[in-house]
C-alpha cells in the first residue's frame, strides 16, 4: 500500500496555464508525503519538462506528469505522445532541448529518455531536500548553456562530459575575469569552496 501511496499520476494538457497548475499539484502532493523540502527542485523540473512539450511537441497536446518517492529521491516522469526523443547538443542547444534538459542535466542525480507505447519519456531523479542549492543549480545551468552557445569551442559528446568541460572552462574564465579585475583568483576559489561546503553541511 505504501507503494501506491508514493506514486502520483496526473494527465494534463500541455497549456502554460496548466503548468501553474501541475506546480501546485506537485506542492499538495509531497507536502502528503512529508518531503516538503524537495518542492523548489521539483517544481522547477517540472516546469522545464512542461514547458518543453508546450514548445516541442505542441501547445494543448496531452500529456502526463509522473511523481514517484524512491526513498531519498524523487523520480520525475514526462509522458507525451511525440516518438522523437530529445538530445543535448554542445552548442545551439536551443533548438533541440531549450533549457529544460540542461537544467536537468545540471540537478539531476540521473536522467534519461525512453521510447514509450504510444510516444516518449523524460524522466530524472533529484535528491530530496536538495533544495538548499537549487537556486545555485539553476543558476549554474543559466550560465553553463550561455557559456556553450558563445564559446563554440566544444564538439558534440556525451552530455555529462560536456557539461563537465563546460564547467571548468567558465570557472578558468571567471578566474582570469578576477585577476583582471585585480582580485586573487586563489582566494576567490577559497571563498568559493567556502560557500559551497557549507551549504553542503547545511543541507
Amino acid at each position: 500500500m505504501e507503494d501506491v501511496q508514493r506514486r502520483c499520476v496526473l494527465p494534463f494538457e500541455a497549456l502554460p496555464c496548466e503548468v501553474r497548475l501541475l506546480r501546485r499539484a506537485v506542492t499538495v502532493q509531497l507536502g502528503q508525503w512529508g518531503v516538503p523540502t524537495a518542492g523548489d527542485a521539483a517544481r522547477l523540473v517540472v516546469t522545464e519538462l512542461a514547458t518543453n512539450v508546450i514548445k516541442h511537441v505542441g501547445e494543448g497536446s496531452a500529456a502526463t506528469l509522473i511523481l514517484e518517492r524512491k526513498r531519498e529521491r524523487l523520480r520525475v516522469e514526462m509522458h507525451d505522445k511525440a516518438d522523437s526523443l530529445p538530445s543535448v547538443r554542445a552548442a545551439d542547444c536551443t533548438s533541440e532541448c531549450g533549457r529544460g534538459l540542461h537544467m536537468l542535466a545540471a540537478m539531476a542525480v540521473d536522467w534519461g529518455t525512453v521510447v514509450t507505447a504510444i510516444g516518449k519519456a523524460v524522466w530524472c531523479e533529484i535528491e530530496i531536500g536538495q533544495d538548499a542549492g537549487c537556486r545555485r543549480m539553476e543558476r549554474a545551468a543559466d550560465a553553463l548553456e550561455t557559456y556553450r552557445a558563445r564559446s563554440g569551442t566544444l564538439q558534440q559528446g556525451q552530455h555529462d562530459a560536456v557539461l563537465a568541460e563546460s564547467a571548468v572552462e567558465l570557472i578558468a574564465d571567471l578566474l582570469h575575469w578576477s585577476s583582471v579585475r585585480g582580485l586573487d583568483p586563489d582566494d576567490v576559489l577559497d571563498r568559493a569552496q567556502m560557500h559551497y561546503e557549507a551549504e553542503a553541511d547545511a543541507a
